[in-house]
């Protein structure tokens, strides 16, 4: 491992020598073959960065490599959709996630290549890097920071960044 990469441990996320506390899925870790579509798990792996979306109306763009959020931005989390685990735009008829939310938890979001870009249906859709609720409170299986630690994240991390969760 490599101290440009987001490692997850019992303490939090080491990541240039520094360690940032954060909130994994509720049902914790699990194996990356048993990841399943809503069980809440964050998958363990080797997790290449693929991409980040921030939102304009509301922080400067946090690298000049991230795409803006608009309004008709989804993520689509239905097996059954060619489109599973891509993003896509409304008005979209399959299950999917709004990207541009009313709460901030997905102001910035940093984007992992779990299941992607070949999405097996049924194995999990994305796992995000974006803000905590609250410290403590889980996620559906994404792994969440402080607003202000994942902003210096933000600004520090590579396409050669990894995210790796034993």
């Amino acid at each position: 491992m490599k101290r440009e990469d987001l490692v997850v441990t019992p303490m939090g996320v080491r990541f240039f020598n520094r360690v940032f506390p954060c909130t994994l899925g509720r049902s914790g870790i699990v194996a990356g073959d048993k990841k399943r579509e809503g069980d809440g798990a964050t998958p363990a792996g080797v997790h290449r960065i693929v991409g980040m979306l921030y939102r304009p109306d509301r922080m400067a763009k946090p690298t000049d490599w991230a795409l803006p959020i608009g309004p008709q931005d989804l993520w689509s989390d239905d097996p059954r959709d060619e489109d599973y685990n891509l993003m896509v735009r409304a008005p979209h008829g399959f299950g999917h996630e709004k990207l541009r939310r009313a709460d901030p938890l997905y102001d910035l979001v940093i984007l992992t290549d779990w299941n992607w870009p070949e999405a097996q249906p049924g194995r999990g859709s994305a796992i995000f890097l974006h803000r905590w609720r609250r410290p403590g409170y889980p996620t559906a299986g994404c792994v969440a920071f402080d607003p202000a630690d994942l902003l210096w994240i933000a600004h520090r991390i590579t396409h050669q960044t990894r995210l790796v969760v034993r």
